[in-house]
């Protein structure tokens, strides 16, 4: 567990662009309770602050009141929030969940898919409460990195190279989550440090004492008996086929909780249209009733843009 816990704890500390820490020192003083604040997703590693930056808010405790109540069900919760940073707006997505849930998802063992598989990607550990945190999240993510490699031993080939159990992985969870990916898309995200791949594979599958050997041709072979490989497969099939509808749960409730999704929405709007949505207070208050509004006089000014009119 050793060699896993370095391995992590190099990922956690990595240091994230100051706009992005500026941003994770905001979220923590926003949301109530907050344990810490990890950085994710393409923007640690491109530092491009053009679009969304991604991170996950773990908090002490849950939320009072109805949306607390919810998110004790179907975490995480999902806000928008906005930065005036040097003359320039970032912009965040963010997903809160309690410290008790984290640990809680990263095991495996709930039918749940995307914690484990979010924290097997870098992530950067900007914002925590203390000392106790910082150690509490180091082992929570390096239970997600034997929760995923034990999937990964189970789906991926009998015999090959180490990035081959991580294609596997990536490809199934895809499938299983109700997410629409680009072909390749695990790919892209093993490409950029495949060295660290295979040495979190190698090291998470030592720590829990997964038997596996290492060939002459550079590929590695998982030693996992019939019984434990159909226990695994047996496990894998009943997250994938409930995997799409708790998600489809999730974006229901979402459509209800989303903090900040009419400005978010909006943003987006524009960023893919260039047609801007005025946001009114009653529009921003209810972004569902408002949202045929809103489709209405898009449709009208992309109507009159193509006969060459003007927004009526």
């Amino acid at each position: 567990m050793e060699a896993l816990q370095t391995l992590v704890g190099e990922d956690l500390a990595r240091a994230a662009p100051p706009p992005g820490r500026a941003m994770a020192q905001a979220l923590a003083s926003r949301i109530e309770g907050v344990a810490a604040v990890l950085f994710y997703g393409s923007v640690l590693r491109t530092g491009d602050l053009d679009g969304v930056v991604d991170f996950y808010v773990l908090t002490h405790g849950p939320r009072p009141g109805w949306r607390g109540l919810a998110g004790r069900v179907l975490w995480p919760d999902v806000s928008y929030h906005e930065l005036e940073l040097d003359g320039r707006i970032l912009r965040a997505k963010v997903a809160t969940m309690t410290l008790a849930q984290f640990r809680s998802a990263v095991t495996g063992r709930r039918i749940d898919t995307t914690i484990w598989t979010r924290f097997v990607q870098p992530s950067a550990l900007v914002w925590a409460s203390g000392a106790e945190t910082v150690r509490e999240i180091s082992r929570a993510v390096a239970t997600a990195a034997c929760a995923a490699t034990r999937f990964a031993a189970a789906l991926g080939p009998p015999e090959g190279p180490a990035l081959d159990y991580w294609r596997a992985l990536f490809r199934q969870t895809y499938a299983a989550e109700f997410r629409v990916e680009a072909r390749g898309r695990e790919n892209d995200i093993l490409s950029v440090d495949p060295d660290r791949y295979e040495r979190l594979l190698l090291a998470a599958w030592r720590a829990q004492d997964l038997a596996f050997e290492e060939t002459a041709q550079g590929t590695v072979r998982p030693v996992l008996g019939a019984r434990e490989r159909g226990r695994v497969l047996a496990a894998w099939r009943l997250r994938r086929a409930l995997g799409k509808p708790l998600n489809l749960a999730r974006l229901a409730k979402a459509a209800f909780t989303f903090e900040g999704g009419a400005r978010y929405a909006a943003w987006k709007i524009e960023r893919h249209t260039g047609l801007r949505v005025p946001l009114t207070p009653w529009r921003e208050k209810h972004p569902i009733l408002a949202s045929p509004g809103v489709f209405w006089r898009l449709w009208k000014a992309r109507r009159a843009q193509a006969t060459g009119g003007g927004d009526s």
